[in-house]
Order: C-alpha cells, then structure tokens, then sequence
C-alpha cells in the first residue's frame, strides 16, 4: 500500500486556519483568558484558611457536619503544603473548562434525545473526542492560542463534553413515555414538557454527566500543565520530568483533595436541585435515629450568609495587604516598574539555572516574572508568538536546528551565552571495551539493545536516530528509547548501583560527569557534528519591546566555572527551591548581579566601588544594635551594596560569624561584657574598631525607690523588690557577670533571684513598676533611652565588681577587609556622638516595632551630612 499522508493534509489545514482566522483565535483566547483570570483572582485573593472556611461552609450545607470538617483539613493540607495558589489555579481551570463544558453538552444532548438524526450526527464525533489521546488536543491549542491557559481550557473541554452530552441524552431518552404522552394528552406545549416533565426526571442523571465533566476536567490538569497552564499540572509536570519524587507526591496529594471535594460536592448537589434528591434526602434525615447532629446541614441562607461574610472578610484581608511596601532605597534599582516577563524553559540543568538565574536578576532590578517549563516544541511555539519573552537554552547550530528553522522568521538571537558544548553516547567506566561509538556494533545484546534517550522533541534525538546510528551501522541492532531528561538519569543511576552496562546520551556540561566515573564515547566520523553554542532566543521585536534587558541578554555570559558552581547550588538547594540557589550563588558570587544586569546610568550617583556585593549584617535586640545595624543597612543600600538584615540572640551570632554565615555586627561590648564569645572565637573574627564608649552595665531602680543609691543598699532589702532583680537575656554577658560577680561582691546570693527574661520584657516589667510606683530593680546599661524617658537612679559599684566600662567595636568575619575592603575603612572610622545615639535610638523608638528601617532613614534624613561623613565615596 502506498503512504497516506493524512498528517500532512492536517498540518496545511493548521497553517491555513493560522494564517486566515488568527484574529478569531485572539479573540477566543482573550475571553477565555479573562474568564480565567477573573475566577482565579477570586479563588487566590484571600487568605488561604478563610477560603478554606468558604469550602467548608459549602460542603457543611450539601453534605453535612464530618464533610465539612475534613474539607477543612484537607484545604488546610494543601495550604501547609505550600501549594495553595497552584490548587487555586487548578481549581480556577477546572470551574472556567466544566462551566463552559455543561453550557454546550446539555443543550446539545437535549437536541440529540429530541432529535434522532442529530444523536446519529453527534454520538460518533463524541467518540473520536473520547478515544483521541487527549496530548494530540495540545498541539493544534498550543499553534492556535499559543502557551498559557487557553489551551489547557480548550484541550480540557474537548476531552470532558462526551459524558456531559450522554449522560443528557441518556437522562432525557429515559424518562417514562407514558409520562411524557400523558403531558401531550393533557394539552402541554414541547417545551413545557421539556421543562416540566423530562428535566426534573432526569436532573439526576444530568448531574451525573455534570459530575464526571468535572472530574474529567480535573484529571486533565497534567496535559495543561505541559501547555503552560500552571497550577498544579506544571508542579507535577515538572516532578515527573525532572524525577522529583517529593514534590510529585506533594502535587499529587492535592489533585487528591480537590478531586474529591468537587466529586463528593457536585454529587451531593443533585439532592439540592433535584426534587427527587431532595425528597431522598429528607427521609434519610428523618430515619437518622442516634447521633442525628451530625446529619443537620444548614439552609441555604444560613450558607449563603457565611460564604459572603468570610468572603468580605479574606477580600477585606487582601486589600489591607495589598499597600505598595516598596522603599525610596529600591527605587534606584526599579528598572522594570513593574513590568512583566514571561520566560519559558526546557528541563534540562543549563536551562533551569539560567532562567531562575535571569528570574531572579529581573525581580532584583524591578521586573515582575513568570517561568514555564515546556518542552522544547511547545517553548519555540510560545516564543515565536510573544507569549513567552525569551528562553535561554537554545542549542545551536544542531541540536535545536529544526525548531530554528521552523520559527526563525518569528525569532531573535540574542546571541550566545555559553559555549561549545558537545553531545555524545556515554557509558559507566566499568563497561571494557567501549570507547568509541563504533565500539557498540556487534554488542547490542550486552546493552540489551537499548540506548537510553532523552525527550523525543529534542534535536539531538532527531541527530541519534537520523545519523549517528546510520553512520556507525547501529540501526536494526540499537532501539533508542525516547523518554526525559530526568528518566535517563534515573536508569544510568539505577545501572551504576547494579554494575550493569547501559549506554545513554548525555552532552557537556553535564553534572553528571563530576557525580559518576563515565566514559564518553568517542566519534571518529563526526556524525555528531561540531559542539553547539547555547544562544538566547527571544520573540521578534523583542528588543524594542524591553532594550534594556535585550541589551542584557546579548551581553550575557557565564563562564564553565560559574556556570557548574550555578547548577550545583541548584542541585543542593533541592527540589522547588531553584531560586534559593541561585540566591546563594549569587552570594558567593559578589558584582554578579551588576555585571550581569547593570542599571542604566548607574543606581545612586554615589556608588561605592564595591557596590553589588551582598553584606549580612546580624544583631541581637539591644536598643544600640538595632540603631545602628538599620543606620547601615540604609547606608549601604544607598552606596549600590545589597545587605540583608537578621536578628539573633549573641551566642548563635558569634558563632555564626565565626563561621563566616554572618559579615558583621555593630553590638560587641568589648572587653568585658562579651568577653566569654571573643576569647572562644577571635581567631576566626576581626576586630574592626570601637565606634561608641566607654559603655557601663549597672543596676537601676526609679528615683522614688529611697535609700537606694548603691549596690550596697540593696542588702537586707530582698523583700522590699519581692526578692527579685529584672534581668535580660540569660545569653547576654552582662548576666554572667551579675550572677557569677555583682551579687557575689555585695552578698546578696540567696537574698535575690535574677530573673532571666528578655530586654523588652525587662523594660515592660519598669514601665509596670513605675506606673503603679511599686519598688523595682532592672538590669540596665548606659547608654539606654530608658534614662530619658524615666527618672532612674544608677546603683553605684564602690567595689568595682562591674569591672571597668566597655567600647562597642564592630566585628566582623576574619576576612572581612580582604573581601570589602571600601566597607571595612568605614567601618574603621566609624564613629557616633552620644547625642547623635540618643537621638537615632529615640526616632526608632517613635516608628514603632517593624518600622527600625524607616525610622532610620528618617534619621538619615534629618541628618544629610551623616551619609557622606560615615560612607565617603570618591576622592
């Protein structure tokens, strides 16, 4: 028989549907999008255990009281799962695909009961749309909508109408004949009949077929997930893909959920709308003997009041938090404002690293993102019609020639990033015998006849098949087994730990070769071709659409160094983590984020030299650390620095250090009350210099307390204070040097207790104390805005036993000065008045808790020359 080639006639009539009626598929794709986004908006706006409250006052009324308990556990699952929005998403997909599914099945399944030429018509359509493999819908959606939802939406519906259409013909063909020539006798019009007689009758077989649209829907989440769509088909898609086994159960589970909240609903909604269900319904409350509370379920106004309330109030929640947060020191950076980029990727390690890697660029210079993992089809699809902006894993000229000669005229190459790469057939080093691809004739049963492949769509797939194997006589003796990325790894891992021959493609770079002993085989004809070069590829126009960023793409570059120390950060950072990696390379990688994405003009018009390099400056919550951790953090981000800000108690802090976790912090009270951490850490620590002394630790007690003026008056006085002194943190020095010293010096061991507490808790205790004017004595230190906003009195230390008073130095991580050098000359010159303290600790003190950053820029800029003076740049 000669070739049919059916597939042909069908890709011209693509083309020509493409080229005459794009403008309706724009249109559709718009609505559907709109659709799409309106109810998602909805669904993910509020807080997630609001909206899971919404779900269970639902299923309380259709299902009852142990329903709608578990609908709140399993929606409170998701949630903990750190999978809410990707469920709201499905579900959003679900609802916008199942509407429109039921608004064309059951009036055409009303025709096809009502007409029998038209059920002849429609029932063998409805099986071709049951039978065909639902992947083949994405091809025509993703060429005609291009990549997003609308494909999903459109595959989602085509796959789901079937039941929906029969199960409506079906309820109506069933209703009782008799009944329906009944109605006629009595004088009832058609469509009296139809609405009176044969739709309530068959209400409960209609919301049979309305139940399996639904579930139907849902189960295509995967395949719209391979489209684009998001939600949890791109979570489970991606687990499959990249062999993430944690993250496929996780996404798995709440596909679980909601199915079955939308089965268990959709089936208990029958009894709501139905006559027949109601009456079921009520008798089997009526029987319900023992435990008859747990069978009530509201009625429907009492639903409808509580969806609406807990409705305002998530609605009211996101409002409240949806204020601009964004801060004068960020607007420098704000390239973007706003603006959003939609990348694409392929799940293969180059890729994913360099498009979190871009990800996170952009969100630092003021973008707004979104990533989709394709495959490579579906991705030069999506680039070449403008949904998705650029992708930044094109290997060329070979292994993705055919895409590029497919959508070229849609294209712009940005140029190479990386490069050469090469591809090869690899084996475990164990396997004797095999170096070189001609090496393999003759001993395909050893490798039982397999080579283990990667994605069908991938060019070096097509190069494998096409010429190498033809090249080195392998074809007939050699199947290639086309499967993912991730699936090839797996079976070379599972091989490896069984010692057995395999022999798989892979390309370098590749992680694998520094994870397995391997053995590239060799090419003497070349079949393979010359290494690609891995090119940035962007839609048309789009360098006119954003040119700063098109600018940073054709000038982007990554090193083999850089780029294997990027996709193993990415590797430990672990499954769904991929941008915490990158953040963490970048880390290591000071300036990266400048040369890779600079700021048109240059961010602040006094940069510092080492601007771009991250700091991680630490505090504990003393009153003088927070002022000056925030004064810096603000000073560093105006000099283009990128400093992050964590708080911890001293111990964790010196260790951390020490370690090299943290660079610097301004609270170390030298040489006495931190003494016990600098002799444990100092050869891992710099001393950069005393910016604030000298400090003295004492105990206080308010003015109105009389006969009180020295540590010495306190004996014999234990009752008086209910035994107790009001301490701070049991980590800090200062309550060493109280227990082990002061009370000791003075006698008072046994007469008091030092409570352990915390500075606010201490100064909430004196605020307490002295509103009620009860006798109180705190531990304290000077200098503390506490002495001007109460009238203290200081207990005087005869004996010394505090020991002399203590300088604040800076300290930092042993290489601190090698690292930033600029930072660590302020540093050394850094110097603060009491006055000008007192001052900066009283405005954070007026912004309030949560507001330390701001009330310090407040400060800044109540105090211009302050910047310049602590941070000269220039000269």
């Amino acid at each position: 028989m000669p070739r049919f080639h059916f597939g042909n006639g069908v890709e011209s009539l693509v083309h020509w549907f493409q080229n005459h009626v794009g403008w309706l598929f724009d249109f559709i794709n718009s609505v559907l999008t709109h659709l799409y986004d309106g109810v998602n908006t909805v669904l993910s706006g509020g807080e997630p255990l609001l909206m899971a409250g919404i779900f269970t006052v639902l299923a309380f009324w259709l299902r009852g009281l142990l329903p709608a308990v578990l609908t709140f556990v399993g929606f409170a699952l998701i949630d903990s799962l750190a999978l809410w929005d990707e469920a709201m998403a499905t579900l959003s997909l679900v609802i916008v695909a199942a509407v429109i599914t039921i608004v064309i099945a059951v009036p055409l399944g009303i025709w096809a009961a009502r007409n029998k030429r038209v059920g002849a018509t429609v029932r063998p359509v409805l099986d071709v749309m049951q039978t065909m493999p639902a992947f083949v819908y994405l091809i025509p959606g993703v060429m005609f909508f291009g990549v997003g939802v609308t494909p999903g939406v459109i595959a989602t519906i085509v796959f789901a109408m079937p039941p929906g259409v029969r199960m409506t013909e079906l309820g109506i063909r069933q209703v009782d004949g008799e009944l329906v020539e009944a109605a006629e006798a009595f004088g009832t019009a058609p469509r009296d009949i139809l609405r009176r007689v044969q739709l309530p009758l068959a209400l409960p077989t209609i919301m049979a077929g309305v139940n399996q649209v639904i579930m139907l829907a849902l189960s295509m989440v995967v395949i719209g997930g391979m489209a684009g769509a998001g939600g949890l088909g791109e979570k489970v898609y991606g687990a499959i893909t990249q062999l993430q086994v944690g993250l496929a159960a996780e996404s798995g589970v709440a596909v679980v959920i909601l199915a079955i909240y939308l089965d268990r609903m959709t089936g208990a909604l029958n009894q709501r709308v139905s006559p027949l269900g109601r009456r079921a319904a009520a008798k089997a409350q009526a029987m319900a003997q023992r435990w008859s509370f747990t069978h009530y379920r509201p009625g429907t106004t009492v639903a409808v009041i509580g969806v609406v309330i807990l409705g305002l109030v998530a609605g009211g929640m996101n409002l409240g938090s949806s204020s601009d947060s964004k801060s004068s020191s960020q607007a420098s950076t704000d390239v973007g404002k706003g603006k959003k980029i939609n990348m694409g990727y392929i799940p293969w390690d180059e890729g994913i690293a360099s498009t979190f890697l871009w990800k996170e660029l952009l969100e630092e210079r003021g973008y707004t993102t979104d990533v989709k993992q394709l495959d490579a089809g579906p991705l030069y699809s999506g680039v070449a019609r403008g949904d998705i902006d650029f992708q930044t894993d094109s290997w060329l000229p070979t292994t993705h020639a055919d895409y590029w000669n497919k959508y070229k005229s849609q294209l712009e190459d940005m140029g190479q990033w990386y490069g050469p790469t090469s591809l090869e057939l690899t084996v475990p080093s164990y396997v004797k015998g095999i170096k070189s691809l001609a090496d393999l004739k003759g001993k395909g049963k050893e490798f039982k006849g397999k080579i283990i492949g990667i994605e069908s769509s991938a060019g070096m797939m097509g190069t494998l098949n096409k010429s190498v194997l033809k090249a080195y006589g392998l074809e007939g003796e050699y199947k290639v087994v086309s499967s993912s990325t991730s699936s090839m790894l797996a079976q070379l891992d599972r091989s490896i730990k069984k010692k057995e021959p395999v022999v798989v493609t892979l390309w370098s770079p590749h992680w694998a070769y520094g994870k397995y002993d391997l053995t590239k085989l060799k090419d003497p004809k070349g079949a393979w071709g010359k290494g690609d070069l891995i090119h940035t590829v962007a839609h048309k126009g789009f360098d006119k659409k954003d040119p700063t960023v098109a600018k940073w793409l054709k000038d982007f570059k990554l090193t083999e160094k850089q780029l294997t120390g990027l996709e193993n950060a990415i590797q430990g950072a672990g499954e769904g983590h991929e941008q915490d990696g990158v953040r963490t390379w970048l880390k290591q990688n000071p300036g990266v984020v400048d040369k890779l994405a600079p700021v048109p003009g240059g961010t602040h018009t006094q940069q510092g030299k080492d601007a771009g390099k991250s700091v991680n400056l630490g505090f504990f919550p003393w009153d003088e650390a927070i002022a000056s951790t925030y004064l810096w953090d603000n000073i560093l981000e105006d000099r283009g620095y990128k400093p992050s800000v964590k708080q911890l108690d001293p111990g964790p802090l010196y260790t951390a250090l020490a370690q090299g976790q943290m660079d610097v912090q301004f609270d170390s009270w030298l040489p006495t009350t931190h003494q016990q951490y600098w002799d444990r850490y100092k050869d891992n620590l710099t001393d950069i210099g005393s910016w604030y002394g000298p400090t003295s630790l004492e105990l206080s007690v308010p003015s109105y307390v009389k006969g009180v003026t020295s540590l010495a008056d306190l004996k014999g006085k234990g009752k008086e204070f209910n035994g107790k002194i009001i301490g701070i943190e049991s980590s800090a020095g200062e309550m060493g040097l109280l227990n082990k010293k002061v009370l000791k010096a003075y006698g008072l061991q046994g007469e008091y207790k030092v409570v352990s507490s915390s500075t606010s808790s201490m100064l909430a205790q004196l605020d307490r104390s002295i509103k009620k004017k009860e006798p109180v004595v705190v531990v304290l230190w000077s200098p503390h805005w506490a002495y001007g906003k109460y009238d203290l009195t200081k207990l005087k230390d005869p004996k010394g036993a505090w020991g002399k008073g203590d300088s604040i130095h800076t300290v930092a991580r042993k290489d601190f000065g090698k690292d930033l050098p600029e930072l660590n000359g302020w540093l050394k010159k850094f110097k603060l008045s009491e006055d000008q303290l007192n001052s900066l600790e009283v405005a954070i003190q007026d912004g309030g808790p949560g507001n330390e950053k701001k009330s310090a820029r407040t400060w800044l800029t109540a105090h211009p020359e302050m910047e310049d003076q602590l941070a000269p740049v220039g000269g």
